[in-house]
């Protein structure tokens, strides 16, 4: 196979616009979880999350393509251009396309035009709400705003849709359909009927009085997850490619898993079988063993079924003794669904770079079943030569993504 690298990057998160942004709020151990300061969440019992605040998109793009896109959209377009501006901005048309990985498409403007249809005495919709909704139409914003004709494709895989958008982009690559792919991850829907569902359903943290600390991955204390929104986005190309322009190099693309549990709608299978083979997917396919991943960017919800299926495929995949160092991000943006998988991802190449592993937050008492090596404070580390970050999703969606440092030795 073609070797890929990743030549280029971009995020839209909580804690921070822009890679350099959320890295170092990321390092620095900032939260963006609170409270959704609008009406309708007044009497949500779980009405925070991690929001994206003074997020304008006029500064990013005009007024006119603002108003065409969800919002969703709109942060996914912010993310591909700082990755692809990031890259160089060679970009060949005809070789190059991209990859959109979202759970929810356009949710909120779906649900924000029924609010106003059946206020409305005219029943009138406007002629913006279906291109709005579609997912794909993301997508189509960057090709169009980039001059990108190659394959063009968007996917919803819940959770674990940014990973497979980089999954997908590294195998049209493969497969000689592109040069170069733009894989983005991206979500929006902090909208009170899906929080009331995942309340419902009994998977979100309740922690209302203490939402920073309400997302606590791993810890005896845990009592779900927290819904974030956000984006990512990365520039996968052969390195023949990236070195026929001289473009800088971040990190290897080096394996990608993807498969299904085939058990349940929404529980992982208990034995963590999917999981398991997923991360052994990409570890063959990357060509190494075990060990010598000196990092994991857990999935790590929060969920207390989901910690353990996770702690318990790892020590399948890794042995029982390991000790190879593990945190979850989602403690300091919630649960960014589609955009995790690629900020994750982003996250893991910059622990390579820079030499220091993000904690995770409010980790204080660990549960005694979630017994591997959780970096509850930031770590320095002398040499992570390839990391690894799972996404798991509903529908028994699995994801697993191993990046490589660059620079290592062959």
């Amino acid at each position: 196979m073609k070797k890929l690298v990743i030549t280029g990057m971009g995020a839209v998160t909580p804690i921070g616009t822009g890679v350099e942004e959320y890295w170092e709020n990321l390092i620095a151990g900032k939260c963006g979880i609170g409270r959704i300061d609008r009406p309708e969440f007044e009497d949500v019992p779980a009405g925070f999350a991690g929001q994206v605040k003074d997020f304008n998109p006029k500064e990013h793009m005009s007024g006119k393509l603002s108003a065409q896109m969800d919002r969703f959209m709109q942060m996914a377009f912010v993310a591909a251009k700082e990755a692809i501006e990031d890259c160089g901005g060679a970009v060949d048309p005809y070789r190059t396309g991209v990859t959109v990985g979202t759970a929810l498409n356009g949710f909120g403007t779906i649900t924000e035009t029924e609010k106003a249809y059946n206020k409305s005495q005219y029943k009138k919709v406007g002629p913006r709400f279906l291109p709005k909704a579609l997912g794909n139409v993301c997508a189509s914003q960057i090709a169009i705003a980039h001059d990108i004709h190659g394959p063009s494709m968007t996917l919803n895989t819940a959770c674990a849709s940014g990973g497979d958008a980089i999954t997908l982009g590294a195998t049209l690559i493969q497969a000689g359909m592109a040069d170069m792919m733009i894989a983005v991850g991206a979500e929006s829907a902090l909208e009170p009927i899906l929080i009331q569902s995942l309340v419902s359903a009994q998977a979100l943290s309740m922690n209302k009085d203490n939402p920073q600390e309400a997302c606590r991955p791993f810890d005896i204390a845990r009592d779900g997850f927290v819904s974030g929104e956000g984006a990512g986005a990365i520039v996968i190309e052969t390195e023949e490619h990236a070195k026929a322009r001289n473009a800088k190099v971040y990190a290897v693309l080096s394996g990608w898993g993807n498969n299904t549990d085939a058990y349940h709608p929404v529980t992982p299978r208990p034995d963590g079988e999917g999981e398991i083979l997923c991360m052994r997917q990409a570890i063959d396919i990357a060509s190494i063993r075990p060990e010598q991943i000196g990092y994991i960017n857990a999935h790590g919800t929060a969920t207390v079924k989901g910690d353990i299926c996770e702690n318990e495929a790892v020590k399948e995949v890794f042995g029982n003794d390991t000790k190879v160092p593990i945190s979850s991000t989602k403690a300091a943006t919630g649960h960014m669904m589609g955009a995790g998988g690629v900020t994750e991802v982003i996250t893991c190449i910059k622990v390579m770079n820079e030499g220091i592993i993000p904690a995770t937050l409010n980790l204080k008492n660990r549960d005694p079943k979630c017994d591997l090596n959780y970096v509850a404070d930031n770590l320095k580390v002398e040499n992570v030569e390839y990391a690894m970050s799972n996404a798991f999703g509903f529908g028994g969606q699995n994801s697993s993504i191993i990046v490589g440092k660059e620079n290592r030795d062959e």
